[in-house]
């Protein structure tokens, strides 16, 4: 069983950044993709960023490339998320999820999910 722990949420106001990380457990952290996914208030979770299994590829919705950076550390078993220029339509719960394969896409398979961590951004 995998365990991810997102952490770094919290209230920001409009333009600020914040760096969310995820810890994973176990052993083969670098043989899958991680992502981040979110979910606003009454709307369905949508995809954020995808890495795969050895940091070289990435991918992003199209609503936060440019201003979303997602890393990766397999030394630590963390992931990251840096979110720049943050706009009152980011806040959501944003989940930590990993791929049940090594290769970043939009429509990836998941097969573990963090708890989320709460990001709200003020006008």
């Amino acid at each position: 069983q995998v365990q991810l722990v997102e952490s770094g949420g919290g209230l920001v106001q409009a333009g600020a950044s914040l760096r969310l990380s995820c810890a994973a457990s176990g052993r083969t952290f670098g043989n899958y993709a991680m992502a981040w996914f979110r979910q606003a208030p009454g709307k369905e979770r949508e995809f954020v960023a995808a890495i795969n299994w050895s940091g070289t590829s990435t991918l992003y919705a199209d609503s936060v490339k440019g201003r979303f950076t997602i890393s990766r550390d397999n030394a630590k078993n963390t992931v990251y998320l840096r979110m720049n220029s943050l706009k009152p339509g980011d806040t959501a719960v944003y989940y930590c999820a990993r791929g049940s394969d090594k290769y970043a896409y939009e429509r990836i398979s998941i097969d573990y999910w963090g708890q989320g961590t709460q990001v709200t951004v003020s006008s």
